[in-house]
């Protein structure tokens, strides 16, 4: 845990772009080594992989005209299947951008359907703070 709570940020806003990364095991190895703050960790893990989704978001609104190009993180394909999941359930869904695999690509869709950025990050930011404190009480970190 030699980067701290800069390193978790770092983590967890790469965790919320396409790379297969996994903040939820630095989040569990910091707080299990006793050296932490379980509410500090929360909040800058929740931070971190939001700033990422709100890269997603803009991906979405500002630079859809780029998707057919080589180098554009969403294929066409995930476009479309993120775009149909996210009209069947609407803002909502954006709840669930913290889940693995479909997450990013609602956050992308978020962005491209035009969702007000104020109810984007708060639906957002529920969710994924939520994830991060299931976790932790999950590990016996924090308590209700």
């Amino acid at each position: 845990m030699e980067y701290g709570y800069t390193g978790l940020f770092v983590s967890a806003f790469l965790a919320a772009t396409l790379l297969p990364l996994s903040s939820e095991i630095v989040v569990s190895g910091m707080a299990l080594s006793g050296e932490y703050s379980a509410s500090l960790l929360w909040l800058v893990a929740t931070l971190g992989n939001l700033a990422g989704s709100v890269i997603n978001w803009a991906l979405g609104r500002y630079f859809i005209g780029y998707a057919d190009r080589r180098w554009f993180p969403f294929s066409t394909d995930q476009i479309a299947r993120a775009q149909q999941r996210f009209q069947r359930f609407g803002v909502w869904s954006l709840l669930l951008a913290w889940v693995p695999i479909i997450g990013d690509p609602i956050t992308f869709i978020a962005g491209l359907l035009r969702v007000r950025f104020p109810i984007f990050l708060l639906l957002t930011a529920l969710g994924k703070a939520g994830r991060y404190a299931v976790l932790l009480l999950a590990i016996g970190e924090i308590t209700v």
